[in-house]
């Protein structure tokens, strides 16, 4: 063996490493947000997790990845450390995929179709459909696909390469001394556990004791145990992610290792006994590519068959072996909001962004609603819960506004691209509601501590503007969360009735003024109460017209909405009236009335006068001119 063979066999690896790192990651990225909801519906069931786990393991073609997501998930406080444990065990099944792929690798027959499952053979086709899709489609999903078509073409062309590169060991004496010491059942899992943890990927190390096994020279008594070390090391990857973790996030790793090493004890001690005790014959004898699979998925399917009776002793062992107090729950729960780990799979973190911009949706409802009672009710504890709901909106909003432009930076699918634009638009406008919901409580305090009370007819009509108010926050809350287009069309009109509302509301404010039915300083704090609601309205209306546009990929809101109240359309006019007729403002009381006409009269009556006497000094004024001028000429 030459050192250009050297080069080829780490050649031929590195081509497998990035092969199956642009696989994995461009079928993450199509798997998008889609990965949250399997995730979501993880059951007490532990077959339907330990599905789930293997479907999304096979999507990713990465066991390792998911287990950082899990610690990123449990980090976060998203998901109970109890939930991972059939997760886990589904991805050890899931994992087995790729070397059965691999496996074909030793199919050999002069049947051109039978020779077409080969993947060294059909790969190449596989590349240049990849390479059309790339350069030839104009939707970037379709340019995905050739992506990953073009990643699995890179990682057979690695397997060929890896496979050519030892054939000429078969012969080297050197090589044959290195293979006794593999002999060694423990020598062999230290092996396999040492070279998977250095490259991260067991679906790596086992292609690469698939393509020696070509050699001839690879045997059961050898490949075994290199397959459970392998196994073993796979778990390297979920360990450094589990570092500045929580204490309950480092339990994800530790029940994955030790998920892997019983598993590993298990059958090293069937392997002793049934190849040194029974002496069978079978582990002296050449093992293949495709026996390699076999026995890879034997040993993690048997192991999960095995411990999965006992997945929760397991749960509640590793608890014990990693303790969490109580400090370090409150920590996690401070410092935790959106783990940086699910970064690496930005469409479950996408997915659990928009989770936590709903929760500020509905903070802020809630807290807009509450200062509205303060007015009829006033209480201090309730006032400060409200401002502990607008500092948690703050907080959140400055976390996810971070968290969502590192995230933009990521390779992600359209509608994720998207999802992140309308976030970003939205979080500032639910937390200026909690702000608007603080300006309230204050004229609420100062309304209390100056004990001033609205008038009857005042109190109807803002009845009336509160109503309007939480159908508007409650409309764009259930539009956001479902993402639904219709219902956001819904908001705009109901903007423009309050908008309306609160201009007439101003208006009879300043006639109760005029009969003195008001009082002065009322009027400043009316102001300030009908103009905050004002203001959370547009807010409001801000949300549903981001989440129209964000269906058009467009961002015109002004156009939009030119186009929306002076284009005439016949389904806003409609919504219009309707929530005109709906929130209609109290007649005004004739007595009312009567006192505003007197007031006018009487103002009138005043001008009246005042033109009158003023005229008549000026005709007086005029005369004794007109005397003046007449003395002065007869003088």
């Amino acid at each position: 063996m030459s050192i250009y063979n050297l080069f080829a066999l780490v050649g031929g690896l590195a081509f497998f490493l990035f092969g199956m790192n642009v696989m994995s990651n461009y079928l993450e990225k199509m798997a998008g947000g889609r990965l949250e909801g399997i995730l979501k519906k993880l059951t007490a069931n532990p077959f339907e997790s330990l599905a789930l786990g293997a479907i999304i393991t096979i999507a990713i073609q990465s066991s390792s990845a998911l287990t950082v997501m899990l610690v990123g998930l449990v980090n976060s406080g998203i998901m109970e450390f109890a939930s991972t444990v059939n997760v886990i065990m589904g991805s050890d099944i899931g994992t087995t995929l790729t070397a059965w792929i691999l496996s074909l690798n030793g199919i050999s027959s002069d049947n051109i179709f039978v020779s077409m499952l080969k993947p060294q053979n059909f790969a190449p086709i596989v590349a240049i459909i990849g390479v059309i899709m790339i350069m030839g489609c104009k939707e970037q999903k379709k340019k995905d696909i050739g992506t990953i078509l073009c990643g699995f073409s890179v990682l057979m062309y690695g397997m060929t390469l890896m496979s050519d590169s030892v054939s000429p060991l078969a012969e080297m004496p050197q090589f044959q001394n290195i293979l006794i010491a593999f002999d060694n059942p423990i020598i062999g899992v230290l092996v396999g556990t040492a070279f998977t943890g250095v490259i991260q990927a067991s679906a790596a190390s086992i292609g690469v004791l698939q393509a020696l096994s070509l050699t001839g020279k690879i045997s059961f008594g050898m490949a075994i145990p290199i397959v459970m070390g392998a196994n073993i090391g796979t778990c390297v990857t979920a360990i450094l992610s589990s570092i500045g973790v929580s204490r309950k996030a480092k339990r994800v790793p530790a029940l994955h290792i030790l998920i892997k090493i019983l598993g590993t004890i298990i059958w090293l001690v069937l392997y002793i006994v049934l190849r040194y005790i029974l002496r069978l014959p079978i582990f002296n004898h050449v093992i293949n590519s495709f026996q390699i699979a076999v026995f890879h998925t034997i040993f993690n399917i048997g192991t999960i068959v095995i411990l999965l009776p006992f997945s929760q002793k397991l749960v509640r062992l590793v608890e014990r072996m990693v303790k969490v107090d109580e400090n370090d729950k409150t920590e996690m729960e401070k410092y935790t909001l959106l783990d940086e780990r699910l970064l690496l799979s930005p469409g479950l973190a996408v997915g659990q962004c928009r989770e936590k911009t709903i929760e500020m949706a509905k903070i802020a409802r809630e807290a807009f609603s509450s200062a509205l009672t303060m007015f009829e009710h006033f209480d201090k504890e309730e006032i400060e819960r409200i401002v502990k709901k607008e500092e948690e909106l703050d907080y959140l909003e400055d976390e996810l506004d971070t968290y969502l432009v590192r995230l933009s930076a990521k390779d992600m699918t359209e509608s994720d691209s998207d999802q992140i634009s309308e976030m970003l638009h939205c979080i500032n406008d639910f937390e200026r509601i909690g702000d608007h919901a603080i300006n309230m409580t204050k004229l609420a305090r100062q309304m209390h501590d100056q004990k001033l009370q609205f008038s009857a007819h005042a109190k109807s009509e803002l009845a009336v503007l509160t109503e309007a108010l939480n159908e508007i926050m409650t409309l764009t809350l259930e539009s956001f969360e479902k993402d639904d287009q219709q219902q956001a069309k819904l908001i705009e009109p109901l903007e423009e009735v309050i908008d309306d509302l609160t201009k007439e509301i101003k208006n009879r404010h300043i006639d109760r003024l005029k009969t003195g039915e008001c009082r002065v300083e009322l009027g400043i704090i009316l102001t300030d109460y009908i103009t905050n609601c004002e203001r959370v309205s547009d807010h409001c209306s801000n949300v549903g017209v981001c989440i129209i546009q964000t269906k058009n990929s467009s961002f015109e809101t002004h156009g939009y909405l030119n186009e929306v109240k002076y284009g005439g359309e016949s389904e806003f006019v409609d919504e219009f009236d309707s929530y005109q007729d709906k929130y209609r403002l109290p007649a005004v009381e004739a007595v009312g009335k009567k006192k505003l006409k007197k007031a006018k009269d009487k103002g009138g009556k005043e001008a009246k006068e005042s033109r009158e006497t003023k005229s008549s000094k000026d005709k007086d004024s005029k005369a004794k001119a007109k005397t003046g001028r007449g003395k002065a000429q007869k003088a």
